[in-house]
């Protein structure tokens, strides 16, 4: 590897990683000051709200990366006996303490990436997804978090186990059938610790954001707000829902996609993270599909409820689509997205424990190679993700992509905005052009695919 790549390389093996986390989990080492970068996705390319999967928004908030990494290994653990939340004197406010996590979602609009893989789980920056959400939780004070998991479930506690590692009370709760935002957040209510009166913090699965929790759950507080609403600025709202506000934040209505100019009220859409007060979350209907976007909120407006808007415009990118995700990984390695999970140095690469790169290969925007992986000789890769055991030949050009786990990319292929779905084969000698997405363990034979003269 080339001196400079040297520099920004930060070495560390999943068992230093977990050590880490452990040692570091009662901390509560936080986010700190705001990210100015912002990345912002269509709505369009969101998934369908079932199975507890992503709502619809865009957000924001800030926090730059703490330096203490916090990676939960692959062990299992059953133990739950801590019980979440702190003593407190009688009537005197309380923070949230813990949190619902809609992770059940089944990630069409990513596959091939999701094909093997639930979208909290694929590897962002070094880790699965999830972990950099949970880590941010931990940071701002949550210390118990319900799962709301469906689409390949048996993912998750394998690999969290009881959040130990994490400094965490992690549960678990599936859905059998797919029951949308709002159903997925009542399915769990059994497995939540809180007080009628407490908050209780709502993300979804699909979002990175700098926002600041503390500042949202504060701002809930203080208005005695029944749901309170992470509300971020778009330039082009068109493809969201409009959440406008008046002058004190209250919101005053909810609206779906405009389609002339002159239904675009604001500017404000919802951002994907939510307090709800707990005794909320018990009127959503049970056992049925609920959207708390087009059903729990407007009904709960229409009835005379409190529903606030905090608007926090920092980075916010909602993970879609292969392109925002490949840019949220390349933006937390960059430290342009905030997380304290991040297993290394913030830089132009991260190159994990285990990854062989040839010492005049180029890495750079926020590239990172996973355990395993190799990249050849004269090979440059720029702002993609190399998953475990993935190869990439020499002379290789790989830029703003997806590299899946054990997928292979031949000597003088280019590939440009391409996902390479898990053991998938590029031979030498294609050229791939943005949108290309290539199925697990799919071949493509040397020289048969290009956009421009092979001589």
């Amino acid at each position: 590897m080339s001196a400079g790549a040297t520099e920004s390389t930060e070495r560390m093996g999943s068992t230093e990683r977990r050590k880490s986390a452990a040692d570091t989990s009662g901390t509560g080492s936080g986010s700190g000051t705001a990210s100015a970068a912002a990345g912002r996705e269509s709505a369009a390319d969101r998934d369908d709200p079932g199975g507890g999967g992503s709502a619809g928004g865009g957000s924001a908030g800030g926090g730059e990366a703490g330096a203490a990494p916090a990676t939960a290994g692959p062990s299992r653990t059953e133990g739950r006996s801590r019980t979440p939340g702190t003593s407190r004197t009688p009537g005197t406010p309380r923070t949230a303490t813990e949190a619902v996590l809609l992770v059940g979602g089944k990630g069409t609009r990513l596959r091939p990436l999701t094909v093997n893989t639930p979208k909290p789980m694929i590897t962002a920056a070094g880790v699965p997804f999830l972990t950099h959400q949970l880590a941010r939780a931990r940071a701002a004070g949550i210390e118990h978090i319900v799962l709301a998991t469906s689409y390949l479930a048996e993912v998750f506690e394998p690999y969290f186990g009881d959040g130990s590692a994490l400094g965490l009370h992690l549960e678990y709760v599936t859905e059998t059938d797919p029951l949308g935002t709002g159903g997925a957040i009542r399915n769990v209510a059994h497995r939540l610790r809180s007080a009628p009166g407490d908050p209780v913090l709502v993300f979804n699965g699909d979002i990175l954001t700098g926002l600041d929790i503390p500042a949202l759950v504060a701002t809930h507080r203080r208005a005695g707000a029944d749901v309170s609403l992470h509300l971020t600025k778009v330039p082009d709202p068109r493809a969201f829902g409009l959440v406008p506000t008046d002058p004190d934040g209250r919101v005053t209505a909810f609206l779906e996609k405009p389609q002339t100019p002159e239904e675009i009220v604001t500017d404000q859409i919802n951002a994907g993270a939510y307090v709800f007060t707990r005794s909320v979350i018990d009127t959503i209907p049970v056992g049925r599909p609920v959207s708390v976007e087009r059903e729990t909120f407007p009904e709960l407006l229409a009835a005379g409820a409190h529903l606030r808007g905090m608007v926090d415009s920092t980075y916010w990118l909602d993970l879609g689509t292969p392109h925002a995700f490949v840019r949220g990984s390349a933006d937390l390695v960059l430290g342009r997205a905030p997380s304290p999970a991040v297993p290394g140095r913030l830089g132009e690469l991260l190159v994990l424990d285990g990854a062989d790169v040839s010492d005049d290969a180029k890495l750079s925007g926020g590239t990172c190679v996973a355990s395993g992986a190799v990249i050849g000789s004269g090979a440059r890769v720029h702002g993609t993700a190399v998953l475990a055991g993935a190869h990439i030949e020499p002379g290789a050009v790989v830029k703003d992509s997806f590299i899946g786990v054990g997928a292979h990319v031949g000597a003088r292929t280019v590939l440009d905005g391409v996902v390479l779905g898990d053991g998938a084969s590029v031979g030498p000698d294609n050229e791939l052009t943005p949108g290309a997405r290539i199925w697990c363990g799919a071949r493509i034979a040397p020289g048969s695919i290009r956009f421009s003269s092979d001589q």
